[in-house]
């Protein structure tokens, strides 16, 4: 078993950090939801607030980490451009899929989908974690706030899947494949 070091890191750009990333969308629209029913007098106590804090903290992390490895390094590989002469484009993800009309519509809209909507992912999820880590326990006051960062969190939620949608799409029709290969397992 192989894999090329450009797999392993597409992998982990989707799946290390953009998988796990959706995955912590539960926990946090959940207690954020709490917050905002109306009605509702949440207090946690110091070290669920401090847990609260460190798991959206956490998910920005893991925001700007799937954007920026997205953008700063399986971005560039998807955009090679193939010298002059070339017949096989399969390292070449996005002239692969403009070679065809019926993969064109992958990169005219998949990718520049992905490639704009990812980034508000980690921008509304920094917000995210600022309001709740400055206002804490008191947010319970503000419903107007509240509704506000749930609104947020759905957006980069939305974005996530849309980009995440995408991405899986993309590496269907056009992976991005190459570089050293990382023998995994030999089997004799």
């Amino acid at each position: 078993m192989e894999i090329s070091v450009r797999d392993l890191l597409t992998v982990l750009h989707g799946i290390g950090f953009g998988a796990l990333f959706m995955l912590a969308f539960s926990g946090a629209i959940g207690v954020i939801y709490a917050t905002s029913i109306a009605d509702t007098h949440w207090q946690p106590s110091a070290g669920a607030s401090r847990m609260f804090r460190f798991y959206l903290i956490s998910m920005a992390v893991l925001a700007w980490l799937t954007v920026i490895s997205g953008a700063y390094v399986v971005y560039p590989w998807y955009r090679a451009v193939p010298p002059p002469g070339t017949t096989d484009l399969s390292a070449y993800p996005q002239h692969l899929l403009q070679s065809s009309p019926l993969t064109a519509g992958w990169h005219a809209y998949g990718m520049e989908w992905k490639e704009h909507i990812a980034w508000l992912t980690p921008i509304a999820m920094t917000m995210v974690a600022y309001v709740f880590i400055k206002y804490g326990p008191r947010l319970v006051r503000f419903r107007q706030l509240r509704t506000a960062v749930l609104g947020f969190t759905l957006v980069a939620f939305f974005a996530t899947a849309v980009a995440g949608l995408c991405g899986a799409f993309l590496g269907k029709f056009a992976p991005v494949r190459g570089g050293a290969e990382i023998v995994l397992l030999q089997v004799k």
